[in-house]
């Protein structure tokens, strides 16, 4: 019996396929991948029952050799990956059973622990979907966009691999897309998170900068983080919350 795809699905679905349609070199396994992307595919697996998951490769461990041999990744997936997996269930453990009894006096660590464990998790399923056997080309769509933002597409590739290996530390070199120029860009990021999850929407943002509240409030950091949640909007927090939601998974 097949599957019926809801209409948001549907839309999802035929919108990443319109978008590859107008590609030069747009092939029917394209379209298979941009349904796969809008559908959420390519992070199938990374959650389920309440719980985050390690996600099977698309790949057998073998696939990417001699680039990355069979050893390296099978550790890499099966131990790191993994880890990060274990790291963000326990964290999300010890918040729920803070929140239970009130003490939040490990919020820092327990905060931290969930930028890192959760951002190493979602990295890392985009990091296996950013290879593939062999490689490939470039679709002519994502070529137009990275020679608008970059002046070329080697410049493009040239400035990704040179972030990739300057950064400082443990870290990542990101390709992504700026919505609000609408352009795409090159980042680093040391760590996993610098204090974030990868792909989380921003709903509600409080500045603690001290130019934010020094003027007013000097070292009373905690008393400005009272006083803005006597000020919080959360009718705009539950509009972006909706906004999100109807957005395709990234």
């Amino acid at each position: 019996m097949e599957a019926k795809l809801s209409r948001r699905e549907a839309i999802k679905l035929c919108g990443a396929a319109a978008i590859l349609a107008v590609a030069d070199d747009c092939r029917a396994e394209d379209l298979q991948t941009a349904a796969a992307v809008a559908g959420g595919e390519l992070l199938k697996g990374a959650f389920a029952g309440g719980r985050y998951t390690l996600p099977k490769l698309p790949y057998a461990y073998d696939a990417l050799q001699p680039h990355y041999q069979t050893k390296m990744l099978t550790i890499h997936h099966s131990k790191h990956h993994a880890g990060y997996v274990r790291g963000l269930n326990k964290t999300l453990d010890r918040l729920g059973a803070a929140g239970e009894s009130g003490d939040y006096s490990a919020i820092k660590a327990l905060s931290r622990n969930l930028a890192f464990h959760g951002s190493g998790h979602m990295l890392h399923c985009l990091f296996w979907n950013s290879m593939t056997p062999g490689g490939s080309e470039v679709p002519a769509e994502l070529a137009r966009a990275m020679h608008a933002s970059f002046g070329s597409l080697d410049a493009a590739k040239q400035q990704f691999a040179a972030a990739t290996k300057a950064v400082e530390g443990s870290g990542w070199g990101i390709l992504a897309y700026e919505p609000l120029s609408k352009r795409l860009v090159i980042l680093q990021a040391e760590k996993h998170q610098n204090l974030t999850i990868w792909g989380v929407a921003p709903l509600l943002v409080c500045d603690v900068w001290e130019h934010a509240y020094y003027l007013q409030y000097a070292n009373r950091r905690g008393k400005w983080v009272g006083n803005f949640m006597k000020l919080a909007n959360w009718r705009f927090a539950a509009a972006r919350y909706a906004a999100a939601r109807a957005k395709p998974a990234s």
